[in-house]
């Protein structure tokens, strides 16, 4: 009996079909088992983490992620597996064979799954959704590791600084920094960078391409992440607060920056004057004094900067434009700087 049913594989018959999705099998009994996907029903559940099976024989292979054991091992790069399957998945990476591919965007995959799941980005659909800040996904996996981010659970720290995240795929990538490697470059300035992704990114700055711009001030950017963080000047918002001067930044980088001003560390300096600084671009912006140039004039008396900032803070002058005003007298400035150095009263004295 057990040759004849075995047979059936071969004739590639398969009498027995799914009135749901119409997927059909060899055997009555391949069916059943198939049909606990469409009811939901998982009698079979991890007694470790809960997570439950449509099949006995899925559990068990779930199980296996708890054991820690991976015996199938890729004898190129050494990364081990539970599974011979997730073994074999994996050598198509080394083989770099993509047979498909996406007819929107022409993207080449190893795994049809993975054309799958690309091609929701292009239909716009993102069924699953956050219940904390509604925030959509194209996959369930996605949603479950953005709500780590809420829960403030990353169990993935650097041995090296102690930074910890959410994912394996963080740390891995956070840890190229202390190694060193920065195999992609840019064609247009020579700058290094770990990453492809960074690569790309930076790559916008040479296009002039700012696709993502602010509704309030039109200021635009070249990634939709910094038009977030500057949308948060606008809001006021400012949830990191130093503790030694409770100066507030809507970054936990600022706060990060502002800190070491009070840790008096200064580890870059000038090679012309000595004059060190806390942070490295404020190097780079002071040794254009010493290089003389100054790429940032103004259009009304022609007067040179070597900040973009600078050039701001000038052209106040002649929109006559004076924010800082003095309570005592009334007298106002175009930078705040002006109105505390002004001694004009027997308090400044």
């Amino acid at each position: 009996m057990n040759l004849k049913r075995h047979q059936l594989i071969h004739s590639g018959v398969r009498p027995y079909s799914c009135d749901l999705c119409g997927k059909s099998f060899t055997r009555a009994e391949s069916l059943k088992t198939h049909q606990f996907l469409h009811s939901r029903f998982k009698p079979y559940s991890c007694e470790l983490c809960g997570k439950s099976f449509t099949r006995a024989g899925h559990l068990k292979t779930h199980q296996l992620i708890h054991s820690g054991i991976k015996l199938y091992t890729c004898d190129l790069c050494g990364k081990s597996f539970t599974l011979a399957v997730g073994l074999q998945r994996h050598r198509l990476i080394h083989s770099r064979f993509k047979p498909y591919s996406c007819d929107e965007c022409g993207k080449y995959f190893t795994r049809g799954g993975d054309l799958k799941r690309h091609q929701l980005i292009h239909s716009g659909v993102r069924p699953y959704s956050c219940d904390l800040c509604e925030k959509s996904f194209t996959q369930a996996g996605s949603l479950k590791t953005h709500q780590l981010i809420h829960s403030g659970f990353k169990p993935y720290s650097c041995e090296l600084c102690g930074k910890s995240f959410t994912r394996a795929g963080g740390l891995k990538k956070h840890q190229l920094i202390h190694s060193g490697v920065k195999p992609y470059s840019c064609d247009e300035c020579g700058k290094y960078f770990t990453r492809g992704g960074d690569l790309k990114r930076h790559q916008l700055i040479h296009s002039g391409v700012r696709p993502y711009s602010c509704d309030l001030c039109e200021k635009s950017f070249t990634q939709a992440g910094s038009l977030k963080t500057h949308q948060l000047i606008h809001s006021g918002f400012k949830p990191y607060s130093c503790e030694l001067c409770g100066k507030s930044f809507t970054r936990a980088g600022g706060l990060k920056k502002h800190q070491l001003i009070h840790s008096g560390v200064k580890p870059y300096s000038c090679d012309e004057c000595g004059k060190s600084f806390t942070r490295g671009g404020d190097l780079k912006r002071h040794q254009l004094i010493h290089s003389g140039v100054r790429p940032y004039s103004c259009d009304l008396c022609e007067k040179s900067f070597t900040q973009a900032g600078s050039l701001k803070t000038h052209q106040l002058i002649h929109s006559g434009f004076k924010p800082y005003s003095c309570e005592l007298c009334g007298k106002s400035f175009t930078q705040a700087g002006d109105l505390r150095k002004t001694p004009t009263h027997p308090q400044w004295s």
